[in-house]
């Protein structure tokens, strides 16, 4: 009697983490800049031949705008998350700065700034997909401000002629600050020590 075996599954199995994948890329962009990122260095950092990084994310172009929602997608959670309502303003706002300047100065590693703002700014100039993308995540990040100011005001933290929408606005320049300084040299405490001056003028004025 022929004993029947069970039929194989078509396919070929995942043979990479595609979160570990992109965490590599995201930092060989971070670190070389959209421009000098060859494909090879990006093989070397995930591990995959380029016939698999085709495969999994397409060319360098696809991969990079793939990384770039990853990236956003986590500072953005992040960012709800410490704006918490449950904590004073002022409290909830020092969360996000020490949140950006955590990734802007890794630990054991020289300051690489924000890779958002690091690296797709020269792409935006000539790239519509990649300008859109940055617009739209400064405007998710100026909403996630601005949901909190709405209800420090409610609250009455902040006085009840504020708006919102601008006090976001300077939030968030406060962290693009840090991201171009902590890239151009000055120290994570000296920023830390901007950073806090600056929001508390934003919730003191407000």
């Amino acid at each position: 009697m022929v004993q029947k075996t069970s039929p194989k599954p078509r396919g070929r199995p995942r043979a990479y983490n595609p979160e570990h994948a992109l965490a590599s890329a995201r930092d060989t962009f971070w670190q070389q800049g959209y421009s000098a990122t060859s494909l090879d260095d990006l093989s070397e950092a995930t591990g995959m031949n380029r016939p698999s990084l085709y495969a999994a994310f397409g060319d360098k172009r696809a991969l990079y705008l793939a990384v770039m929602d990853r990236y956003i997608s986590v500072s953005h959670d992040a960012m709800v998350e410490a704006l918490a309502a449950d904590i004073p303003l002022e409290q909830a706002l020092m969360k996000v700065c020490d949140f950006a300047l955590a990734r802007y100065f890794p630990t054991q590693a020289d300051a690489h700034g924000c890779f958002l703002i690091g690296t797709s700014l020269a792409e935006a100039m000539n790239d519509v997909e990649v300008r859109e993308k940055l617009r739209a995540a400064l405007e998710t990040f100026d909403h996630a401000f601005e949901d909190r100011f709405k209800v420090a005001k409610k609250r009455g933290e902040i006085p009840a002629d504020s708006k919102p929408a601008v006090l976001a606005k300077l939030a968030s320049a406060i962290i693009h600050t840090l991201a171009m300084r902590s890239r151009a040299g000055d120290t994570k405490a000296s920023l830390r020590a901007t950073a806090m001056a600056g929001m508390k003028m934003i919730c003191a004025s407000g």
